[in-house]
């Protein structure tokens, strides 16, 4: 008996040294917009890692609407209250849409990476775009932010699933910036994959 209580108590603790956690902070584009929570890709994505041998716990902040500044505002608390191996940073596109000056968007989210690094976790940037009507000027500033904080933070950066999900127009909202319910299985995958090349 002493020894199955042994046991038991080693292999539960191998489980939970052996599990990460991750937390999303993102927008609308993470929150499941317009559709049952359930069927958003971070609900999904644990099942994803889980087939490529991955145990990782998936806390999903995002917010629909959110802005970089919203979630620079949000993340202190988010970071004490659950304490994260790694954080994925999928903001900025309504800082875009609302015609934000780059150097706003990467003050903020250089401001997070920081705090991030702080609490000991690891930041992971997603690239974002702006859609081509910002014109080209506004959209290659906007979309250098990614790639220069990556390269100057020392972090890893996670390519945009948008710029693959709207190649199929039957995966897009009739508003043509967020995915359908129909996407959601297939950016999960796509997220599994990308941190399957993050976290070892």
């Amino acid at each position: 008996m002493i020894k199955l209580v042994s046991l038991l108590c080693t292999l539960l603790f191998s489980s939970i040294v052996n599990s990460n956690t991750l937390l999303i902070v993102g927008d609308s584009l993470s929150a499941g917009y317009k559709m049952p929570v359930e069927n958003s890709w971070p609900v999904l994505l644990p099942e994803k890692l889980k087939q490529q041998n991955q145990k990782i716990k998936i806390i999903n902040a995002s917010i629909s609407g959110d802005t970089s500044g919203n979630g620079l505002a949000r993340l202190p608390a988010l970071l004490t209250k659950h304490q994260p191996d790694y954080v994925l940073l999928e903001l900025g596109a309504n800082d875009g849409l609302r015609g934000f000056s780059p150097d706003i968007v990467s003050n903020n989210l250089s401001a997070m990476i920081e705090q991030v690094k702080t609490k000991k976790a690891q930041p992971i940037l997603m690239q974002l775009r702006v859609p081509t009507n910002y014109g080209k000027r506004y959209g290659d500033a906007f979309s250098s932010i990614y790639p220069s904080l990556s390269e100057e933070k020392g972090i890893p950066l996670m390519p945009f699933f948008l710029e693959y999900v709207i190649t199929k127009p039957e995966w897009m909202m009739s508003d043509g910036l967020h995915p359908k319910e129909i996407a959601q299985p297939w950016i999960a995958e796509f997220i599994a994959t990308e941190l399957g090349k993050i976290i070892k």
